[in-house]
C-alpha cells in the first residue's frame, strides 16, 4: 500500500533533498551533503520536515551544476553551486537551536500571496485544493467539487503528532459555498470526522472558515476496567452526560494536583450552560458541595469548575487587614470579603446617578449573619452614609453605636421602621426632581431578624409589610436603601409577601449564609434568579477534618478570653449574588477585631434636619395603619398630623358650616354632622378638589380635606373610577 495524501503532504519536503540523485552526481554530493548535515545534528523528525527549504536549495543547485559539467563548463563552478546545500543545512541548524521541536511555527499566507511564498507542505495542499475542488481547469474525467471555491488566508500547524491546516473557503460576492466537509475529507483522504467546517448562519454566504486535520494526536489510551478515574473522564461520564448536571459539556483541566485539588473549564459548545444545581454537580463528581465552586466566565457557554481538598476560604480574611477598602468606591462597592478564586468580594451599597441599593442577606443563627452587618455598619459610617438600625431581638448587633437612630427591641424596631417610611414620604415631598449625589446623606435602614417583624406571627404583621413593600419600592431615588436580614430564604419570613423579595433582588444584591436543615433551599417557590439549585442548609457548620480536634480537649478550664479563629467554624461562608451576575461562592471578613473600634472616634452619621426627623419621637410611636392593619398613611401631611394626635382621617371630623357642599345629616355626639350613605354630592366635591389640587392624594387625605369619614371617600372613588374620572396608581388618587 503507498502512503496516503496527509502523508505524502508531511514527508514530501524531506523527500526533495533525494531528488538530486537523478540530476548528477554534484548534485548527489549535494544531497548528501544536506543529509549528512542533518544526521550529524541528530535532528527530530519535525526538523527533517522543516529541511525543505535545504531541499530546494540542494535541488536546484545540483541541477546547475549538471547543466555545467555537461556543457564542458569549469568544474569549480559546478563546486561552487553544490557547496550552498550543505551550508543550508548547517545554517538551517543555527536557525532552529533552542527550538521546540514539537510544532514548527505556523505560517499564514493570503490568498494574495504566490506560491513562491508558501511552504512545501502548503503547496502541496494547496494543489490538491485546486486540482479536485477549485480548479482552475478541470477534465473530461474528473469534475470539480465547486470551481473558483479557493482557499485563502491558508495556515498550518505541524507537530510530532498532529499536521492541520486552517483556511477560509472564499468565492465571489453573490456566490454561496456548498463545498462539504465529506468533499474535503476525500480530497484528503481522511476520515470526515477530522473536518471541521463554520456554521454557514454565522459568516458571509462567499466566505467559510475550514480547519482539517490531516493527521491527528493518538487518542489516549481507555482505562482496560472501564472506571473512569481522571477528572475529565469522570465529567465525561456522569456530568456532561444527558441526565448529568451540566448536560453537553466537555471539561479542560487547567491545574491538576490529585483528584481532590484541580481546576478546570467546562464548555459547552456555542450553548449557553446556563443554571447549575450545585447539589447535582456534586452528587456525579461524589463530594461534598462544599468542596465544589463555580465561577462563571465572561462566555455564557463556559464556567469554571474547582475542586478542593481543602476549602481556600477556611484561613478567611482578617477584617483589619482590608480596613482601607470598606469605604465606598466610586462605583458605590464596599468590600465584604473574599471571593473562593482570592478575588475581593464587592456590595454595592449605592449607585452613581441614580441613588441608593438594596441588599437582601439570608444566615440562620451562628452563620455569620450578625458579624456582616456590623461590618455593613462599618463600610456605611466610613462612607458617610446614615443608618436607622431596626433590631427586634435587643442587643445582638454589636456596632449599633454607629446608627444614627436605633430601635432596639420589637417595639423599637417597628418605631424605626415607621421613621424610615416617614423620612421617605418627607424627601418625596421635597425631592419633586430627585437628583444625584444628593445634598442629604444617603441613609441606609437596616433591618435585623426581619421575620419578627413581617411574618404572620408578629404582632405588627400588617404594618411592616405595608412599610417594607413601599420603601423597598419608593425609595432608593430618595437615597435610602434597605438591608433586610432573616434567618431563611422562606416566603413566610417576608410574610408572604412576593414583593419586597422581588424588590430587594432588583434594587441591589443578595448575601446567602447558611441555614437550618430543610429551610435554605433556593428552588421551586424559593427560588432566586442567578443561584437556582442551591441549598444553604448544606454548607456544613465545621470545616472537612476538624471534627478530630474535639477529641483533643484541655482540662485547664474555660477559655473564657480566647476568640474564634476562622478555622474554627465555617462562619461566613456562603455564596455573594450581585446584580447581573450568577451567585458566587465566598466569605465574609472575620472580624478580628470589632468594626466599631475602626471608626475612629468619630460620632454616627447624621440624618438631615426635616421634619420627619424633628417629629421621629412621635413618629416612632404612631401606628401608620388602621385598626385593620389597613391604609396605611401615604403622605407627610396626614403622617405629622397623625403624630401630632390630630384627628384621623378613619374617624368622623368636625364639619365645617362654611363647605358649600355640605348637606345636613344626623346628628352625631361631639355635634358633628356627615354626608348620608350613598350621597350623590360628595362625588363633584370629590373630583373638584383633585381638579384644584392636581397631584395625586390617598383617600384619607382627601377625607381629611373634605371634612368626610374616609369610609364614605372610598365607595364614592370607586364609583368615579369605574365611570374613568379618576385613576389610583398605589392608593394614589388623581383626577383622569
Amino acid at each position: 500500500m503507498g502512503p496516503t495524501r496527509a502523508q505524502f503532504i508531511q514527508y514530501a519536503p524531506a523527500a526533495l533533498a533525494v531528488v538530486p540523485l537523478v540530476a548528477g552526481p554534484w548534485s548527489a554530493l549535494a544531497a548528501a551533503a544536506a543529509g549528512a548535515g542533518a544526521w550529524a545534528v541528530n535532528a527530530s523528525a519535525p526538523v527533517l520536515r522543516s529541511l525543505i527549504a535545504c531541499g530546494g536549495m540542494a535541488t536546484g543547485c545540483g541541477i546547475a551544476a549538471h547543466e555545467v559539467l555537461a556543457a564542458g563548463g569549469n568544474p569549480l563552478i559546478a563546486l561552487g553551486l553544490a557547496v550552498p546545500a550543505g551550508a543550508a543545512a548547517l545554517a538551517h541548524h543555527r536557525n532552529i537551536t533552542g527550538h521546540t521541536p514539537a510544532l514548527t511555527p505556523a505560517l499564514t499566507t493570503t490568498g494574495a500571496s504566490t506560491e513562491a511564498g508558501l511552504t512545501s507542505q502548503a503547496q502541496v495542499i494547496t494543489a490538491w485544493w485546486k486540482e479536485f475542488i477549485s480548479g482552475p481547469t478541470q477534465t473530461e474525467d474528473r469534475k470539480l467539487i465547486q470551481p473558483g471555491a479557493v482557499l485563502t488566508h491558508l495556515t498550518l500547524d505541524i507537530g510530532d503528532d498532529h499536521l492541520s491546516f486552517t483556511g477560509v473557503i472564499t468565492l465571489p460576492q453573490g456566490q454561496q459555498v456548498r463545498v462539504k466537509a465529506t468533499d474535503i475529507a476525500s480530497v484528503y483522504g481522511i476520515p470526515a470526522s477530522q473536518v471541521e467546517m463554520g456554521d454557514p448562519k454565522h459568516y458571509a454566504p462567499n466566505a467559510l472558515p475550514v480547519t482539517v486535520h490531516l493527521k491527528k494526536a493518538a487518542a489516549q489510551p481507555q482505562i482496560a476496567a472501564g472506571t473512569p478515574k481522571t477528572p475529565e473522564e469522570l465529567w465525561a461520564a456522569y456530568v456532561g452526560v444527558p441526565e448529568g448536571a451540566m448536560p453537553g459539556t466537555t471539561l479542560t483541566v487547567t491545574r491538576y494536583d490529585g483528584p481532590l485539588d484541580w481546576e478546570g473549564i467546562a464548555t459547552r459548545d456555542r450553548k449557553a450552560i446556563g443554571t447549575v444545581n450545585l447539589q447535582d454537580l456534586a452528587g456525579n463528581l461524589d463530594l461534598e458541595t462544599i468542596q465544589i465552586a463555580l465561577a462563571p466566565g465572561d462566555k455564557p457557554s463556559q464556567m469554571g469548575i474547582r475542586v478542593m481538598r481543602e476549602h481556600a476560604l477556611m484561613h478567611g480574611t482578617m477584617l483589619s487587614s482590608v480596613v482601607d477598602e470598606l469605604s465606598m468606591d466610586s462605583r458605590g462597592y464596599v468590600r465584604a470579603g473574599t471571593y473562593v478564586d482570592g478575588r475581593a468580594a464587592l456590595l454595592p451599597l449605592a449607585q452613581p446617578g441614580s441613588g441608593a441599593r438594596h441588599l437582601y442577606l439570608v444566615g440562620g443563627s451562628r452563620s455569620g449573619k450578625s458579624g456582616l452587618l456590623e461590618q455593613i455598619l462599618l463600610s456605611a459610617h466610613r462612607s458617610r452614609i446614615a443608618v436607622i438600625l431596626a433590631s427586634p431581638q435587643a442587643g445582638t448587633i454589636a456596632g449599633a453605636s454607629l446608627s444614627a437612630h436605633l430601635g432596639d427591641g420589637l417595639d423599637e424596631a417597628m418605631g424605626a421602621l415607621r421613621l424610615a417610611y416617614a423620612m421617605m414620604l418627607d424627601r418625596e415631598a421635597r425631592y419633586r426632581s430627585p437628583a444625584f449625589p444628593f445634598t442629604d446623606p444617603l441613609v441606609l435602614v437596616v433591618i435585623d431578624e426581619a421575620h419578627m417583624l413581617l411574618s404572620a406571627s408578629s404582632p405588627y404583621h400588617a404594618e411592616a409589610k405595608a412599610i417594607v413593600e413601599q420603601l423597598t419600592r419608593r425609595s432608593l431615588k430618595r437615597g435610602i436603601g434597605v438591608v433586610l436580614a432573616t434567618q431563611t430564604p422562606l416566603a413566610e419570613d417576608l410574610g408572604n409577601s412576593t414583593v419586597i423579595r422581588s424588590q430587594l433582588l432588583i434594587g441591589g444584591g443578595a448575601v446567602f449564609l447558611r441555614c437550618a436543615k430543610g429551610q435554605g433551599s433556593l428552588v421551586g417557590a424559593n427560588a432566586v434568579e442567578g443561584a437556582e439549585g442551591i441549598d444553604l442548609s448544606m454548607i456544613p457548620s465545621q470545616w472537612p477534618g476538624q471534627y478530630a480536634k474535639v477529641a483533643d480537649r484541655d482540662m485547664s478550664g474555660l477559655a473564657t478570653e480566647a476568640t474564634a479563629a476562622p478555622e474554627d467554624g465555617t462562619f461566613g461562608l456562603g455564596y455573594l449574588l450581585t446584580p447581573g451576575s450568577q451567585a458566587v461562592q465566598f466569605r465574609s471578613l472575620h472580624l478580628d477585631v470589632a468594626p466599631a473600634s475602626l471608626a475612629g472616634g468619630e460620632p454616627p452619621v447624621g440624618i438631615e434636619d426635616c421634619d420627619a426627623w424633628r417629629e421621629r419621637d412621635a413618629i416612632t410611636q404612631t401606628p401608620m395603619v388602621d385598626k385593620r392593619g389597613k391604609n396605611l398613611i401615604g403622605s407627610l401631611a396626614d403622617l405629622l398630623a397623625a403624630a401630632e394626635g390630630a384627628p384621623s382621617s378613619q374617624e368622623a371630623p368636625h364639619h365645617n358650616p362654611s363647605t358649600p357642599y355640605a348637606t345636613a345629616g344626623p346628628a352625631r355626639p361631639g355635634g358633628t354632622t356627615g354626608a348620608p350613605e350613598g350621597q350623590e354630592l360628595i362625588k363633584p366635591r370629590i373630583l373638584e378638589l383633585l381638579q384644584e389640587q392636581s397631584i395625586p392624594m390617598t383617600a384619607e387625605t382627601i377625607a381629611r380635606k373634605l371634612e368626610t369619614p374616609a369610609k364614605r371617600i372610598k365607595p364614592r372613588l370607586s364609583e368615579l373610577k369605574k365611570q374613568n374620572k379618576v385613576t389610583n396608581e398605589n392608593g394614589l388618587w388623581r383626577a383622569a
